[in-house]
């Protein structure tokens, strides 16, 4: 494993040197940022045995939570008295058909099973099927199951699946935020915390999470974000604090660590002096850091998805990637081939830079500054935002025209818009 973070290191090197070119000369000297969506950073090639254990990682390692979720939260009784899979999939939680016996299909689809039964939901936990959550199931004397011990993983939050067998059931799609989950008013279900804690959860809507309340006291949730298109972005999260600097397995592996360790509970430590935040919930172990190389070498192998055929007006989107490079002046920050200026040396911006309605979040980070997200697959995760405060594309574009008095005309604010969603 020590290895692993010698190649990780090595690519971040690299990665740190290209970003030195990530803008071109021209004779006078003035750099030109690359063009929105040219260009190549010239990665090195993941270790496909990396990618596979870090697949594993992502789909199915709890890093010991279940002490948290079962011991603390007492979450698997929660779902071994209420939740069904009607309920489950109410909340957002997700199936993995593929992970479905024939047999088990055939009785659905025949209406043989009972979708409004705990007992059904326990089956399926058994059946490793719901995505990102890992069940430990008995059987008692009676023949009923029950769950004994629980936890969550990395996919609960970044992964859906495709609907192909019924909403809410079908083919995983990992990377893809999770934006019909409603993780807020899941923990709020728990009988060990107090109302005025449950409160705050539960105000949290589908797909919106506050990965700092339980460190800071504030409420200040943002939108689940994607975990794919990773690949050479030197800083990680909205706001930036995830880089190598910080994190000597790479940036996406900061912001996993922290996950994995403040947020999940899994049996590992994370310490940032920026932030004055240690936490350490090591019980003589360390269930985390040795798989942070692996699981982020998967997640950099997830590209963005590409928009659907018919998705977009092709000729409109062509008017709008000129109004994107020009008039709109969106190519000033979302330029090169991961459309983020993020690439040029780890470039952030400062608070006043987010055309966001909220604009606190940023003051609760480690680097009080945004960094430009990328755009590529962006038609596929509204909200937008961090906040979540633009519901369409459209409405993105109507604010930027609307906070930097760009003067765009209906007709080209709906080219820009086409463009977005082409990307």
């Amino acid at each position: 494993m020590k290895n692993y973070f010698k190649i990780s290191t090595v690519i971040f090197a690299v990665m740190a040197m290209l970003s030195l070119f990530s803008c071109n000369d021209d004779d006078t000297g003035t750099i030109i940022p690359i063009p929105p969506g040219e260009g190549s950073l010239d990665l090195p090639p993941l270790d496909p045995q990396l990618v596979q254990e870090g697949k594993d990682i992502f789909r199915y390692d709890t890093f010991g939570d279940e002490t948290f979720w079962t011991d603390v939260l007492q979450m698997n009784q929660v779902i071994e008295s209420a939740v069904s899979p009607a309920t489950a999939l109410a909340v957002g939680l997700k199936v993995d058909a593929s992970a479905l016996p024939a047999e088990v299909v055939a009785a659905i689809q025949n209406g043989d099973v009972d979708l409004e039964d705990p007992q059904t939901t326990l089956v399926l936990l058994q059946l490793n099927a719901v995505v990102g959550v890992q069940g430990q199931v008995s059987e008692k004397p009676d023949g009923s199951l029950t769950l004994d011990r629980m936890g969550i993983t990395c996919a609960l939050c970044h992964s859906t699946v495709d609907d192909s067998f019924a909403p809410g059931i079908g083919n995983r799609l990992d990377g893809w935020a999770n934006r019909d989950l409603d993780p807020g008013f899941i923990i709020s279900l728990s009988p060990a915390l107090d109302q005025a804690t449950k409160d705050v959860y539960a105000s949290w809507a589908p797909g919106i999470y506050d990965p700092r309340f339980n460190n800071d006291g504030l409420n200040n949730p943002v939108v689940i974000p994607p975990a794919y298109g990773l690949y050479g972005l030197p800083k990680a999260i909205f706001t930036g604090d995830g880089d190598i600097e910080h994190e000597p397995a790479g940036p996406v592996a900061y912001w996993n660590r922290y996950v994995a360790v403040t947020q999940m509970h899994g049996h590992g430590y994370f310490e940032d002096p920026r932030l004055n935040l240690v936490v350490d919930h090591r019980e003589g172990d360390d269930l985390v850091t040795d798989k942070l190389p692996a699981l982020q070498a998967y997640q950099f192998s997830l590209d963005a998805p590409t928009p659907p055929e018919g998705s977009f007006d092709a000729a409109a989107a062509i008017r709008g990637k000129a109004l994107f490079s020009g008039k709109a002046q969106c190519a000033t920050c979302h330029s090169g081939p991961l459309f983020t200026d993020v690439i040029d040396g780890g470039k952030l911006h400062p608070q006043s830079a987010s055309v966001a309605v909220d604009k606190d979040y940023v003051k609760r980070s480690a680097t009080k500054k945004w960094r430009v997200s990328p755009l590529k697959g962006i038609w596929q995760h509204p909200p937008y935002f961090h906040d979540g405060s633009a519901a369409t594309l459209a409405d993105v574009v109507s604010r930027y025209n609307e906070v930097n008095k760009l003067k765009l005309s209906d007709t080209e604010k709906s080219d820009l818009t086409e463009y977005l969603k082409s990307i």
